[in-house]
């Protein structure tokens, strides 16, 4: 078998992306197996030879989950198998983390590496040729919906040869129903885990623990229900000098009183340095010498670690020969109860002392950690206003706020600056709302102290335009600029980068850029929270002029400010992150905007930007209409319907309807795209949308959805003098995107009127635009009646004398992505002749979902049946219909009023 060389031990002193990687490595180091396990054979067949992809070892701790993952593992690794374990931790929470764990993964597992192909981690899974096993243990640490969003992800789009197993102690949720019923879920539970009577007696021999009768051992296996780790610590306490049958006698309780029972029984019996040291180091997640020391300096902790770990007692190795280990949770969370029964008056000087040992190993993050944990409040306000600052800098928002939102209240209001810090946290992880409530509160609008009346000067306009106040933030913003300098780089360039995108929404790009310059100069590269925010918002002016590739390559910049560079792009933040998705999305990369939505959506629908929940909302509800599943199309505005009422936003309420009612007319529903267009009719609303450039609206917004509806089912020739007045007033204001879309519908009118030649002439015209720039969606998302222009298109530009082999190519792309498309033979004609042969129901139901969008595999889940059942029923219609296209059978129906 393969094995990694050893990793090399840590350098205190390396630099933070060098420990980062030490600590990644400890990642993939799955338990080593011990010579005294107890082979499960039954549990090894179960998760190899599983029918289905997701394996699920789920049960409380000390059942063994860990132990039959890893002699999984290795039978998988004999027969060829390729795998990789990772464990997980509460850090993992971190989407950016958990996939960069992710990415080693498929490169340890010889898939094709990401860094060559282009692919993501997630993507290369779901394509890889080969058979492989991926190992996630620890998974309860995770609650991210971000994160739960991949895996849930990856475990749906497994191959026939992959295979996902999920060590938890708690049920996840990864859409287990959804997998259960395709039987692409084998579970693995307690009862399952459990040691049986014979598994009981062979633990015992191979422990070599004091001889049990076989009664004694029965009652014992009895007693414990088969649960590992009592019987392995009644093991431990049975190696003493102990009366076994009345230890067995005495032997009550289950879970965790066995578990406090039996340590206590063990824990009484090691001799006072060990058991000083046991409950003195229990504190710490790792452990190794030199920290150990610094919590015990008078013992020889090196000379402890060994002999602890010679003897199997309470330590698994995180790390081969990195000398690392962790303490079981289960034992880990006893002796930290029993450290605070018996000497609660150490807690708080044993975490000092192990701030105090992170602090000078330039560790912050571990040293504030240790100072919160332990009470001590001062210290850790000390060193959070030491590098408060600096994590401003690096953008790391949500972790500044798990440490605020552990502090008490009343100690914050006496570090006024750390306030501020706690407010920029808030504002980023909780939404604006509550971040101008604290900013309020804390009075630093009128404080005697700049550094305050800067950050505030900076907060104030920037959550305003948040809270889509823009107008008042545009009025409070350039009263903060003329008091610029402060002398505070971060405020200061977040004020510049603010006001530029507020500008840049007021209709001044011109403004928008000089801010931008200069938010640049002030910054200087130095602040990866602010390079994020400007090529952000100089990527929105490139997207709104009509230039994709250089703001796509902005976007791409701004996602990866914040963290060494990915080349899949999932560990920024929702802000730039939901901004390149949609480039990705508008590139008709569907596969990759859907995995992205998995990290960015949940983000930004938590933060509560309007016009990002807005941009992902609809790309979600666009992605599974493009797949046929209409009902998550649905599901996905409604639930940005909901949002918009709870946080009182009409905007996004009414772009959910807005949204709604396009899909509805792709759907040919005429009526209820007319109502819904009718209550997406918010006349102060979208008069103020005219006078702003807002991201979610800028090609979608209340005029253009009403020109889309008059082409379709009204009457196009009435809107066409209101259309072209609207494209010379888009043209001069120089939206290249809004007046690439309206040029599109004017083509769609004049088809619609009968001049197909002029219709043609004019969506060659938006085309040669749009294929410099590689729109694709903008173009797709219009329907098939535009896909049969641009086909028409594809056989003028053919046939010319001079050919533009880049535009051929692109055409080729717009209409594969288009699919079938309805030719001249498939026109609607004469019905058949005689007698029409009845739809039975289930015909009916499978036309009518055939209407609504539904692909062949969702009818077939709909309808609980099998995709070769779907394709009988479509034939049966086709053939007593007389059609021969899916379209064609649509239109048909129509004519004889088989469809509302």
């Amino acid at each position: 078998m393969f094995q990694a060389d050893p990793p090399t031990p840590p350098d205190p002193t390396a630099p933070p992306r060098a420990r980062s990687a030490v600590a990644l490595e400890t990642k993939f180091q799955a338990p080593a197996p011990v010579a005294s396990q107890v082979l499960r054979e039954r549990l090894c067949d179960a998760i190899c030879n599983s029918a289905g992809q997701l394996v699920l070892v789920r049960a409380p701790a000390g059942f063994g989950k860990t132990t039959a993952m890893v002699q999984a593992r290795e039978r998988l690794e004999r027969e060829g198998v390729a795998t990789v374990w990772l464990t997980l931790d509460r850090a993992d929470n971190d989407a950016s983390r958990f996939l960069s764990g992710l990415d080693e993964a498929v490169t340890r597992m010889g898939l094709e590496s990401p860094e060559r192909s282009g692919r993501d981690a997630v993507q290369s899974l779901a394509q890889a040729d080969i058979p492989f096993a991926l190992f996630l243990d620890e998974f309860e640490t995770v609650h991210e919906a971000a994160v739960l969003g991949l895996v849930r992800e990856i475990a749906e789009h497994l191959p026939r040869r992959g295979r996902l197993v999920v060590g938890s102690r708690s049920l996840p949720p990864l859409g287990l129903a959804r997998l259960r019923v395709r039987g692409q879920l084998t579970e693995i539970d307690a009862d399952r885990l459990r040691f049986t009577l014979a598994d009981a007696t062979t633990f015992f021999d191979q422990r070599r623990a004091q001889v049990l009768s076989a009664d004694q051992l029965f009652r014992l296996h009895q007693k414990t229900e088969g649960w590992i780790a009592a019987l392995w610590l009644a093991s431990m306490a049975l190696n003493r000098d102990v009366d076994a049958a009345d230890f067995v006698e005495r032997f009550s309780g289950s879970n965790r009183a066995v578990a406090d029972y039996l340590a206590e029984e063990v824990l009484a019996r090691q001799p006072p340095p060990v058991r000083q040291f046991l409950l003195r180091t229990s504190l710490l997640r790792q452990l190794d010498a030199s920290v150990c020391a610094a919590l015990n300096p008078r013992l020889d902790c090196a000379t402890l670690l060994e002999q602890l770990d010679a003897e199997h007692l309470f330590l698994t190795p995180v790390a081969g020969e990195q000398r690392t280990w962790r303490y079981h949770s289960l034992f880990a969370d006893y002796l930290r109860a029993q450290l605070e029964r018996e000497r609660p008056d150490e807690v708080a000087r044993l975490h000092l002392a192990a701030s105090g040992w992170y602090e000078s190993q330039g560790r912050p993050v571990p040293a504030i950690d240790h100072a919160i944990e332990g009470g001590d409040f001062p210290h850790a306000m000390g060193l959070l206003e030491t590098h408060a600052e600096a994590f401003l800098e690096q953008g790391r928002m949500r972790l500044l706020w798990r440490w605020f939102t552990t502090l008490a209240a009343a100690p914050l209001r006496e570090h006024p600056r750390l306030q501020m810090s706690a407010v920029w946290a808030a504002c980023f992880t909780r939404g604006p709302w509550e971040a101008m409530d604290m900013l309020e509160r804390s009075g630093a609008n009128t404080s005697d102290d700049a550094y305050l009346r800067a950050h505030a000067a900076s907060l104030r306009p920037l959550l305003l335009a948040m809270q889509d106040q823009n107008e008042e933030a545009l009025a409070v913003g350039r009263v903060s600029l003329q008091r610029l300098p402060s002398g505070n780089h971060f405020a200061d360039s977040t004020l510049l980068n603010a006001m530029a995108h507020i500008t840049s929404v007021a209709g001044e790009p011109r403004e928008a850029q000089h801010l931008l310059d200069a938010a640049r100069r002030e910054h200087s590269g130095d602040s990866t929270f602010n390079r994020m925010y400007t090529e952000s918002t100089e990527g929105l002016l490139d997207l709104q002029q009509g230039r994709l590739r250089q703001a796509t390559a902005r976007f791409r910049l701004a996602v990866d400010a914040t963290h060494a560079v990915n080349y899949h792009h999932t560990h920024g933040n929702a802000w730039a992150g939901v901004l390149y998705t949609s480039v990705v999305y508008e590139a008709n990369q569907i596969a990759q905007a859907d995995h992205l939505l998995n990290v960015y959506l949940p983000l930004a629908r938590d933060v509560g930007l309007p016009d990002h929940m807005i941009l992902s909302h609809a790309m979600r509800a666009r992605i599974a209409f493009i797949n046929g599943d209409v009902d998550a199309a649905s599901l996905a505005l409604a639930e940005l319907e909901y949002l918009g009422h709870q946080r009182k936003l009409p905007r996004v309420v009414a772009a959910a309807k807005l949204e709604r009612a396009r899909l509805l007319l792709l759907q040919g529903h005429s009526a209820a795209a007319h109502d819904e267009l009718v209550r997406a009719n918010d006349p102060t609303l979208w008069a103020r949308e005219q006078q702003l450039r807002m991201l979610a609206h800028d090609i979608e917004y209340m005029a253009l959805a009403r020109f889309r509806w008059d082409i379709a089912f009204g009457d196009a020739a009435a809107c066409l003098p209101t259309l072209e007045a609207h494209i010379q007033t888009t043209a001069s204001a120089a939206r290249q995107r809004r007046l690439l879309t309206l040029r599109l519908l004017r083509a769609l009118a004049l088809q619609r009127t009968g001049d197909t030649p002029a219709a043609v002439v004019q969506v060659g015209s938006a085309l040669q635009f749009a294929s410099q720039e590689g729109f694709m969606r903008l173009v797709l998302d219009e329907g098939p009646a535009l896909g049969a222009l641009v086909q028409r298109y594809q056989a003028l530009h053919d046939s010319g004398q001079v050919r533009d082999p880049l535009m051929s190519d692109y055409l080729q792309r717009l209409l594969q992505a288009f699919g079938p498309l309805p030719s001249e033979a498939e026109a609607v004609g004469d019905l058949p002749g005689g007698a029409l042969e009845p739809l039975t129901r289930k015909e009916m139901r499978v036309l009518q979902l055939l209407v609504e969008g539904y692909s062949n595999s969702a009818m077939a889940e709909k309808l609980y049946v099998s995709d070769s059942t779907v394709r009988t029923h479509l034939r049966n219609i086709n053939m007593k219909l007389g059609a021969h296209s899916r379209t064609q059978a649509v239109a048909i129906a129509r004519r004889l009023g088989l469809l509302a």
